[in-house]
């Protein structure tokens, strides 16, 4: 997984936080800095932890299933994608909340991270390749690095837009993202292939 690949992805991954900083903007009635900044340092936050969890966990027991790994990689990305755009088309309104307390802020961080969390086993499954002159654990590092602050923008961006013009732009966000994925989930597969 190249560095274009790696943020693209951070992007996909960041619209489950873009729509919830969107409901925060929305549900908060004065928006500044911190209260922007507090939502991206739980998002993102979050967003770079569940990567090397994830790849921690799955770096155990890759090498027991290296010839399915592109199969897996798939798999979760297609799932991750496949939910998000589920979502993104669902009728069902989500309720607003303006608390930024930190049991609502950690309740929704792990919730919009779960899928950061099947990314990192994807990690351990596939070559994140950043830098060749590092190796792969400094590399998933990197990668998560770059989710993180990918997601802590964007969200930052959400709570504005919430702020400023509502839901108009979540379910659409919650879609590019499902869409993202779901093609970098194929592109592994192709490339196991040698098909590209």
């Amino acid at each position: 997984m190249s560095l274009v690949e790696v943020i693209l992805l951070a992007v996909g991954l960041s619209m489950d936080a873009f729509a919830v900083s969107v409901c925060k903007g929305l549900a908060i009635p004065k928006i500044n800095f911190k209260t922007m900044a507090v939502c991206g340092l739980w998002f993102g936050g979050f967003q770079f932890l569940m990567p090397m969890i994830g790849y921690l966990l799955g770096a155990g027991f890759t090498g027991y299933i290296t010839s399915i790994t592109p199969w897996i990689a798939f798999v979760l990305l297609s799932l991750i994608g496949g939910n998000m755009i589920k979502e993104s088309l669902s009728k069902e309104e989500e309720k607003a909340n303006d608390s930024l307390g930190v049991k609502i802020m950690f309740t929704m961080a792990i919730a919009t991270s779960i899928d950061a969390l099947a990314v990192g086993v994807t990690f351990a499954c596939v070559d994140v390749n950043i830098s060749s002159m590092i190796g792969d654990f400094l590399n998933t590092t990197l990668a998560s690095i770059i989710i993180g602050i990918t997601t802590f923008i964007i969200s930052c961006i959400g709570v504005k837009i919430g702020n400023i013009f509502g839901l108009k732009y979540k379910n659409k966000a919650e879609l590019a993202g499902g869409i993202i994925l779901i093609c970098l989930g194929i592109k592994i597969l192709l490339e196991h292939f040698n098909i590209i």
